[in-house]
């Protein structure tokens, strides 16, 4: 268990507590988790995929994992952060729903020092029912908004 947890994120102002910066099997295994969860409870939980262009004064690029630290950081305690294929990340984000990902992203992508962004979203029950749904839509729409220019957000419908 050691190995997949990578950090837990502290303080950070007003967003004390931070989400959880974890490897790609146990974020899988968490948005499965979290699904079941949310089917008895009655919540959402969505997925954002997200990649940025860092930029940094000192040596030019940022890497990815730094920028997940930062994310995390910025997030609840329920959600999660992993790197992703490509250099990319994806979020979990219990009870938020898809209206909310634009506010969510906004907020995130302004403490970021980023000169591009692309993300793309999806919500389980508004958007997909499965956790593999789930993340095949946010990957496709992630891809769909870095063929299109970047600096979007595309959700699913």
């Amino acid at each position: 268990m050691q190995d997949l947890i990578l950090t837990e994120s502290r303080g950070f102002g007003p967003l004390a507590g931070g989400g959880w910066l974890v490897d790609e099997s146990l974020f899988r295994f968490l948005v499965d988790f979290e699904i079941q969860k949310a089917q008895r409870l009655r919540y959402s939980v969505s997925l954002v995929c997200l990649s940025v262009e860092p930029v940094s004064a000192e040596n030019g690029k940022v890497s990815t994992s730094s920028l997940a630290e930062t994310i995390t950081r910025c997030l609840r305690g329920t959600d999660a952060v992993t790197l992703w294929a490509q250099g990319s990340l994806a979020l979990m984000l219990v009870d938020a729903e898809t209206p909310h990902l634009p506010s969510i992203l906004d907020r995130l992508t302004k403490r970021l020092e980023t000169s591009a962004w692309s993300a793309g979203g999806s919500c389980y029950p508004r958007t997909a029912a499965r956790a593999e749904d789930m993340l095949r839509q946010a990957v496709d729409l992630l891809a769909r908004a870095r063929e299109e220019g970047g600096n979007q957000l595309y959700v699913a419908s």
